[in-house]
């Protein structure tokens, strides 16, 4: 069973930035593709950018495009989110996403890590 604890969340102004991390243990996340999720209150919970395993194309919604950077630590077992240029509209539960399995058929989801933006 793979487990994901997401970190490095918190209060920033608006311009500023956030490094997020999703570390796993019961995996090594370099076999697979790892997704970033944000949940706004009242919203839906979407997908803002997405690695694929071992190293190949990256993937960002457009609407942190250019400010967000997805990238992996092999040797840490993790995966970051670089946060920058934060806007109010960032303000989020933050989740990392992977799944897993010879035919990818288990799901796991980290339990979240609150940024909040002000202006």
């Amino acid at each position: 069973h793979v487990q994901l604890v997401e970190s490095g969340g918190g209060l920033v102004q608006a311009g500023g930035s956030l490094r997020l991390s999703c570390a796993a243990s019961g995996a090594t996340l370099e076999r697979y593709a790892i997704a970033w999720y944000r949940q706004a209150p009242g919203q839906e919970r979407e997908e803002i950018s997405c690695i694929s395993r071992r190293d190949g194309p990256i993937h960002y919604v457009d609407s942190v495009k250019g400010r967000f950077t997805i990238s992996r630590d092999n040797a840490e077992n993790t995966v970051a989110l670089q946060m920058d240029s934060l806007k109010p509209e960032d303000t989020a539960v933050y989740y990392c996403y992977v799944q897993y399995g010879s035919t990818y058929q288990y799901k796991s989801w980290g339990q979240g890590t609150q940024v909040t933006v002000s202006s």
